[in-house]
């Protein structure tokens, strides 16, 4: 070996040791997701699925950041206890492969979120995820509805309002003639 004739043995096993262990920590932990960028209405459910792999049990730790607030949604290990802040208490459910569910969505959901895996030697790895939140527009639409729908019926009411006040002014208009016809007979028929 060309490295042994420059360097001791010693020299050379100490080398390759660090190398391999620069290696090691290199590519220690792997995080995969098949889908970084989410898109989800308000009141859904999101499940940010990932999956981890590292030597060893991992510490994984889920953070929230967006233009008004940063703050930490929970941590846990595989196995082991979980550890999710108060605001989230109710709404996340986590998985041993890293994995964490968010459920109701509301507006303010809609952010960047990290995942932090750490292993016990101290390395750790980042991956991100992009939530939009939309308003559900067919509230909208209910409420475009229900205005029409309102509309309509008022302007159905007029119709017959007018209509009826029509008829009752023709109604009026010929029993007057008729009046004035009979006065203008009883007249001419009295005798002189």
């Amino acid at each position: 070996m060309w490295l042994s004739r420059l360097w001791g043995t010693q020299e050379v096993i100490f080398f390759l040791s660090i190398t391999s262990y620069v290696c090691h920590l290199a590519g220690a932990i792997s995080i995969s997701s098949y889908q970084q960028s989410l898109t989800k209405s308000v009141q859904e459910d999101v499940m940010f699925s990932v999956d981890i792999s590292c030597l060893g049990i991992p510490t994984i730790q889920w953070s929230f950041m967006s233009a008004r607030v940063s703050r930490t949604i929970g941590s846990w290990q595989p196995g082991g206890i979980t550890n999710v802040s108060e605001e989230y208490t109710d709404r996340v459910q986590t998985f041993n492969n890293g994995s964490m569910a968010l459920s109701d969505l509301s507006v303010e959901d809609a952010g960047f979120y990290v995942i932090t895996v750490t292993e016990l030697s101290g390395s750790s790895k980042d991956a991100g995820f992009v939530l939009k939140v939309e308003e559900v527009l067919y509230e909208d639409l209910q409420y475009l509805s229900v205005f029409t729908v309102v509309l309509a019926f008022l302007a159905a009411a007029l119709m017959l309002s007018m209509w009826l006040m029509d008829k009752t002014y023709r109604q009026l208009k010929a029993w007057n003639r008729q009046r004035q016809k009979k006065d203008n007979d009883e007249t001419e028929l009295q005798a002189l």
